[in-house]
């Protein structure tokens, strides 16, 4: 097993990689962002993965979520992306539920870490409500053209954060997706070995009009208990 995550094993030795076979993750969503995040996070030695998506795949939805080919549509996503990080990576155990994140909830499935994939704000509210309750934390991202939001959330809310409405993303570029959830698995795989994560702090990043990528940082309140 080790010489398949050797490249790892050198950034953080074998007792790290062996205690991410115990870690076990929740994505919700399978698509842009869900399958960028089943490509970055199936193959890293996380022993367990549960992908969340009732959608199935439409002709539009495949340039930018890389998981899917043409002759892929009418299929559930969740399922696809399972068996793409199974077939990548014979050490993660990948659980597809064909249904919404609530009734996901409702199956009580303990996981150490819920990780964003969906494209609209009620959805992700309701995760941040279910997180609190469990007192897990979660990675917020989300897409819109050229630009991107992350957030580490384990203290702040999300609902005090952001205005919650019922409006999605319009345009998205291919790789502003991939971008994003590269962002998101890298400060879950960091979170799931023991490294430091800076929490709470809301990363919003743009291409400006010279192609030029811009980083902002903000620090969010803490929620009242």
């Amino acid at each position: 097993m080790m010489e398949f995550f050797h490249r790892q094993v050198q950034l953080w030795g074998e007792q790290t990689q062996l205690l991410l076979q115990e870690k076990k993750i929740a994505i919700i969503g399978a698509g842009g962002l869900g399958s960028s995040l089943s490509y970055a996070l199936g193959a890293s030695g996380i022993g367990e993965i549960h992908i969340i998506d009732f959608d199935e795949v439409s002709t539009h939805n495949i340039h930018r979520q890389i998981a899917f080919k043409i002759g892929d549509e009418g299929k559930n996503k969740a399922k696809i992306n399972a068996q793409i990080m199974e077939q990548r990576c014979p050490y993660v155990k990948v659980v597809a539920h064909d249904c919404t994140f609530i009734e996901w909830c409702k199956k009580n499935i303990s996981v150490d870490l819920i990780i964003d994939a969906t494209d609209n704000l009620e959805t992700r509210a309701q995760i941040d409500d279910c997180a609190k309750e469990r007192g897990t934390p979660w990675i917020y991202g989300s897409v819109e053209a050229y630009h991107g939001q992350v957030c580490f959330f384990e203290n702040s809310s999300f609902r005090d954060t952001f205005k919650v409405t019922s409006k999605t993303p319009e345009g998205i570029t291919g790789p502003i997706v991939m971008f994003i959830a590269s962002l998101e698995a890298n400060l879950a795989l960091r979170y799931l070995a023991g490294l430091s994560v800076k929490k709470d702090q809301l990363y919003y990043l743009f291409f400006n009009s010279d192609g030029e990528l811009v980083t902002q940082k903000f620090s969010l309140s803490r929620s009242e208990t």
